[in-house]
């Protein structure tokens, strides 16, 4: 007998917005594991422009309002490039016809909202991921096992940012990333969730004890935040183990500064106590087909310590498709095997996109209240 091939996973885009364009790419090029089935605008028209625009095959369906791609019952599973405001409604709805949910970063606007979308796709059986592409890499998986030779973890800082005004004329004015009432969440929710995600990712998911905005927030005249950094800590109890040397209060330390003003920056570093890691393009890697990393390591003083040495590996990490097509098969994968019967809607992504937005809205929260320390202990 020949082997069974699995249907394809039916993917609907709701909406048209630029980063839907390369998602669009991302699905054709994800491999016959799911297929671009359907677009959706408010305006048929625009949805025909964008399916004709992006390469989609001349069987995609072609819709002029969300609800009817929803009701299309051979849809498994939507991607949302949907403005975050709109977001808690039509991830709702989603999930009410049975659709699989793509959703793209930030997911909510405030902790109780995205707690609203998991519930309604947990409890029936559905997929919730968020779009973060970089998560996808194998670079990612590639890191994370170099960190396990970095000793104990003491201090990560990421930094993304772009000059938005430079780079995209009228962006600060026009784009929805700063209107109050659809993205208010600005840099900190686009480009701090990016930061926010590595950080957690280098310590296994933790939540830190204490978050603290630092007092250098730019918000614009609607109140959207344009550029932040914060810090977190992370505070170890002693076990009470007789080998165990840690000492009472002895902390981790994580920085991270995101803003729509500065030079294009995506760097991370994460520093333990026998080496450290580095990696400048951790959410858009510079090329489609490779991705590279330093791993710094025997660092010490010589010659009277009047200099001191260091040993650099640089790793560089091939790919067979780009990451955004990777993240879509990881998807689709998942949605494949719930349809079969024999997979599970992998709570992991869930948990991991609750603890990067609760960090995120400590710190909306700090500069809210003066640049106050939160607790998330």
């Amino acid at each position: 007998m020949g082997e069974v091939v699995n249907p394809a996973v039916k993917l609907g885009i709701l909406g048209c917005a630029s980063i839907a364009r390369k998602v669009s790419r991302a699905i054709l090029l994800a491999g016959s594991g799911v297929e671009l089935y359907a677009i959706a605008s408010r305006s048929l028209e625009k949805a025909q422009e964008f399916a004709k625009a992006n390469g989609f095959p001349s069987s995609a369906k072609v819709y002029g309002s969300y609800d009817e791609l929803l009701d299309d019952d051979a849809v498994d599973a939507v991607y949302v490039p949907l403005p975050t405001g709109l977001h808690l409604e039509w991830v709702l709805k989603a999930a009410a016809k049975g659709k699989h949910i793509l959703l793209e970063k930030p997911l909510s606007l405030n902790n109780e909202d995205l707690d609203k979308m998991v519930d309604a796709c947990e409890s029936k059986g559905l997929q919730l991921m968020d779009g973060t592409m970089w998560m996808h890499h194998p670079r990612t998986e590639r890191m994370h096992k170099d960190l396990q030779a970095l000793g104990d973890i003491k201090e990560v800082r990421s930094t993304f940012s772009f000059p938005a005004q430079i780079l995209f004329p009228g962006f600060l004015k026009n784009n929805i990333r700063v209107k109050a009432g659809l993205d208010e969440l600005g840099a900190l929710g686009d480009i701090g969730w990016y930061c926010i995600r590595a950080i957690l990712w280098a310590l296994d998911y933790r939540l830190p004890d204490l978050v603290t905005a630092l007092p250098n927030a730019t918000i614009n005249e609607s109140g959207v935040i344009t550029a932040c950094s914060a810090r977190m800590v992370w505070i170890k109890k002693n076990r009470q183990d007789e080998q165990d040397e840690q000492e009472e209060g002895e902390t981790t330390v994580a920085t991270f500064s995101c803003s729509f003003h500065a030079f294009m920056t995506m760097h991370v570093t994460v520093q333990g106590t026998t080496g450290a890691l580095a990696c400048d393009d951790f959410a858009i890697p510079f090329s489609d087909a490779r991705a590279a990393y330093r791993v710094l390591s025997n660092a010490g003083f010589a010659d009277m310590d009047l200099t001191w040495r260091l040993e650099s590996r640089d790793v560089v990490v091939d790919n067979e498709v780009p990451q955004e097509a990777a993240m879509v098969r990881e998807f689709a994968r998942i949605v494949s095997g719930i349809k079969r019967g024999g997979g599970a809607v992998e709570r992991g992504w869930h948990d991991k996109a609750k603890k990067t937005q609760a960090v995120l809205c400590a710190v909306r929260d700090s500069i809210a209240a003066g640049y106050k320390t939160i607790s998330l202990s």
